[in-house]
């Protein structure tokens, strides 16, 4: 098969188009923008476009399909040939669940611990040597690309996300999958410029579980009580399993895990990942995995990529980068960290830099979410409002929002990090953690890691 990707510097869309490419199909594409690591990963594969930009003679009767990022615009120019020439128009969600039609398909859904829950469910699946097809949000240690597809494996794993399909296809991306198993992790309201409301949003997660098929399973987070009421007012006929945070401890900086063979040390940490594991567990299990292989092969899980990721170590110190940014994920973040070092001072830096985080509207949604901070920090570019065309946000109104006495708020990238050079990491015992899904104005890690070695 030919086929031509529309905006394939994407981090999905770059991922389904090296999948391909391994599969043997013949991949082109197109985009005005490729950065790193989308541009190396394609060169090195012989799928980086040689000139940027968009070419309607590319588009041609002999492509097969076409998958449409989200990236392209409604008019973009080889949208319309391929329209014209009548040629089959995917969204991604709409491609992977062709791929996936013969095949089991598993979907984790939620607003938080989807990209962790789907990495430990591939994670213990590698361990013992089972192969799966998938597709998960973040890039795995010990995995070549976020999206794996062949011929002939029995499951696909993928990571239902509620956000939409393409510019041409209003659904959200979990829609389209309709999964035989099943999971949600909890319901937080977000991605607010699509789901103007609360109700809205959550009627997504309800048409989630009428797409599961007849027969199917659904494994939800009943200490999550939007997700409880959702799932057990369900109707369709599918087998319902709930699960909850398991029981733990915290010693000397580890995390035990009570199993049925006693206290496990695990190396992820927090409530929030703990419940993230026990729905990680049942998946798992109707995948064919027994309960004591799991927790063998999920005692090395090392988390996912910025998901609470240790950048560096030192006696008396550590930092966290994390893609925390919406509300529910700020404070099981901050609580996690501050639960795991008691005895240290837990730093907790965010950036506003979603569309929803910087709406004047939303921002009433944080407060309370650091309050397991001892510091705060709020960081936020008034250049960013600008680009996504929103109301001036100002450093008053987030201190409002937040409730947090003694929360410091920049808006300047190098005042920001003047900050983090002077803190007196020497002096006391110290947890940094940074959360965001962006970079706080062009922050480079690695001067952070310099800072605590």
């Amino acid at each position: 098969m030919r086929i031509h990707f529309i905006a394939i510097g994407g981090s999905a869309m770059h991922n389904l188009a090296l999948a391909l490419h391994n599969k043997g199909y013949q991949v082109t594409g197109s985009d005005d923008a490729i950065f790193e690591p989308s541009k190396t990963r394609l060169e090195k594969k012989g799928l980086l476009p040689e000139t940027m930009g968009w070419y309607p003679e590319k588009i041609t009767n002999d492509i097969d399909a076409v998958i449409l990022g989200m990236h392209a615009k409604a008019d973009n120019p080889e949208l319309v040939k391929a329209t014209a020439l009548g040629l089959k128009i995917y969204s991604y969600p709409e491609f992977l669940y062709e791929q996936s039609k013969d095949k089991t398909r598993v979907v984790i859904g939620g607003s938080h611990g989807k990209t962790t829950i789907t990495s430990m469910i591939l994670h213990v699946m590698a361990y013992h040597n089972i192969a799966v097809d998938y597709m998960v949000g973040a890039q795995l240690e010990g995995f070549d690309t976020m999206v794996h597809l062949t011929s002939e494996n029995d499951f696909i794993v993928l990571e239902g996300d509620e956000y939409l399909s393409s510019p041409i296809d209003r659904r959200p991306k979990f829609h389209l999958y309709q999964p035989n198993i099943a999971l949600i992790s909890g319901i937080a309201w977000d991605h607010i410029n699509v789901f103007p409301t609360y109700e809205n949003y959550v009627e997504q997660f309800e048409i989630f579980i009428k797409k599961i098929t007849n027969g199917g399973i659904l494994v939800y987070n009943e200490d999550d009580t939007e997700v409880k009421r959702i799932a057990e007012a369900s109707t369709n006929p599918i087998r319902r399993i709930p699960y909850e945070t398991p029981h733990y401890t915290v010693q000397d900086g580890i995390t035990l895990l009570e199993t049925p063979e006693g206290a496990m040390p695990i190396e992820v940490f927090g409530a929030h990942n703990l419940n993230n594991l026990a729905g990680a567990k049942w998946i798992c299990q109707n995948m064919g995995v027994d309960e004591a292989d799991f927790y063998q092969a999920i005692a090395s899980f090392k988390g996912a990529s910025k998901r609470l990721e240790k950048i560096a170590e030192s006696k008396n110190k550590v930092a966290y980068k994390d893609f925390a940014h919406s509300p529910s994920k700020v404070v099981a973040t901050t609580k996690a960290v501050k639960e795991q070092y008691p005895d240290r001072r837990i730093i907790a830096c965010l950036e506003l830099h979603t569309y929803s985080s910087l709406n004047a509207e939303f921002l009433k949604e944080y407060q309370g979410t650091l309050e397991y901070a001892d510091t705060a920090v709020v960081f936020y570019s008034p250049d960013a409002v600008k680009i996504k065309q929103l109301e001036e946000v100002t450093a008053e109104q987030i201190a409002e929002a937040f409730q947090k006495q003694d929360l410091i708020v920049y808006t300047n990238p190098e005042a920001f990090k003047e900050y983090l050079t002077h803190l007196k990491y020497d002096t006391e015992k110290s947890a940094l953690l940074l959360m965001s899904s962006g970079n706080y104005g062009g922050l480079n890690f690695d001067d952070v890691k310099e800072l605590i070695q």
